[in-house]
């Protein structure tokens, strides 16, 4: 094997996070499905059982389930390539991975699910991708799909809460706009980890989907140049003839960057908030939690107000699993360099976010998160 092998579909939200990293790592890589004899038989076993996408071989033979799990395994290898050396831009980097993969599941979830006029054919045949050519393989499709559109109600995806969804992610389209017009990437001429993060829901489900892709290229052309620049091996950035490939120098943040987080804390701050209290209840009612157990998906059902608008939605560990970087990271900074990030993320409305943290950390063994 002198490739790795990417396990994944296009239409997978968590692969499109980590198939962006190898394009952009320039890492040689084939995708193809888990659907193979080879997969069950000696992936899925180094996998710990379990079957989630985007899991890898390498082109050693070790398996790495995760998306982020992959991308911090060849991070490590370049020394943090796409990590930049700034405090304030290393942490929003960071801030804008934990946002793209786990704080906009909601608009991911809706747009894919609530349109069946415009995506349904579509999705149709993506899903048949998942079950190997045989007898039923449309009916067993079709189960699989239906189980995810389950799901998007778990996200907080609801008929109450449609309309809160569909503005905040107007809103939030608007303001990659005009970040998008201006700057390549996140942080300028070169993609951050926030980048790859933010590629999980913006490229697979809304960048993808018949009905949010339309609306992306209709009010957000520069946004969805930015999908397509993100699965280029090249800097692709031929609209901006005198940016450099790197970061923006003296750890500069642009003001339409700002402008994004703001929007972004409008749903994800009173989330996360909600989140922990509930994780931290369900971590108290169960005692001493043996090490080395693996997380749940979900430990109950978190509440909380966007705009005016009450909201359900799972509270998932998953998510302080990938907070706790931020944390760690910003504990990590020199007193003066940290008073300067929490101004910027105070102007974000994002600075409560460094102390939403559980009771127990989470860590990884044998390919799963577990409780530490």
């Amino acid at each position: 094997m002198d490739k790795i092998t990417l396990y994944g579909v296009p239409f997978s939200l968590y692969a499109g996070r980590a198939r962006s990293y190898l394009v952009k790592a320039g890492l040689p890589h084939r995708e193809t499905l888990a659907t193979s004899q080879h997969f069950h038989n000696h992936v899925l076993p180094k996998a710990d059982g379990l079957l989630t996408l985007p899991t890898i071989e390498t082109a050693e033979g070790e398996v790495i389930r995760d998306s982020a799990a992959i991308i911090d395994h060849y991070e490590a290898q370049s020394g943090n390539g796409f990590s930049p050396a700034s405090p304030r831009q290393r942490i929003l980097s960071l801030l804008m991975d934990v946002i793209g993969a786990e704080g906009l599941l909601r608009p991911a979830m809706h747009f894919r699910w609530n349109f069946p006029e415009e995506n349904l054919a579509f999705l149709k045949i993506a899903f048949r991708t998942l079950v190997k050519e045989g007898p039923g393989r449309d009916e067993k499709a079709e189960a699989i799909a239906n189980k995810m559109r389950r799901a998007a109600k778990a996200f907080g995806v609801a008929p109450e809460t449609y309309d809160v969804i569909e503005t905040l992610y107007g809103e939030m389209l608007e303001k990659l706009e005009r970040h998008f017009a201006t700057f390549p990437y996140l942080l300028g001429g070169k993609p951050c980890i926030g980048d790859f993060g933010m590629m999980a829901p913006l490229f697979a489900h809304l960048g993808r989907d018949p009905k949010p892709l339309a609306m992306m290229q209709a009010n957000a052309v520069h946004l969805f140049r930015w999908t397509e620049r993100m699965n280029r091996l090249d800097d692709d950035m031929c609209e901006f003839p005198s940016q450099d490939a790197s970061y923006l120098a003296d750890d500069e943040i642009p003001d339409t960057l700002i402008e994004v987080l703001k929007q972004m804390a409008v749903d994800f701050v009173p989330e996360t908030q909600a989140a922990a209290t509930t994780i931290n209840s369900w971590i108290t009612a169960q005692g001493d939690l043996e090490p080395g157990t693996p997380i749940e998906r979900g430990v109950g059902f978190a509440r909380f107000e966007v705009r005016g608008v009450e909201t359900s939605a799972l509270a998932q560990p998953y998510r302080f699993y990938l907070l706790a970087r931020v944390q760690d990271e910003f504990e990590s900074l020199a007193e003066t360099d940290q008073r300067a990030v929490k101004d910027l993320l105070t102007q974000c409305g994002m600075a409560e976010v460094l102390g939403f943290k559980l009771n127990r950390r989470i860590g990884r063994k044998n390919n799963l998160e577990v409780w530490a």
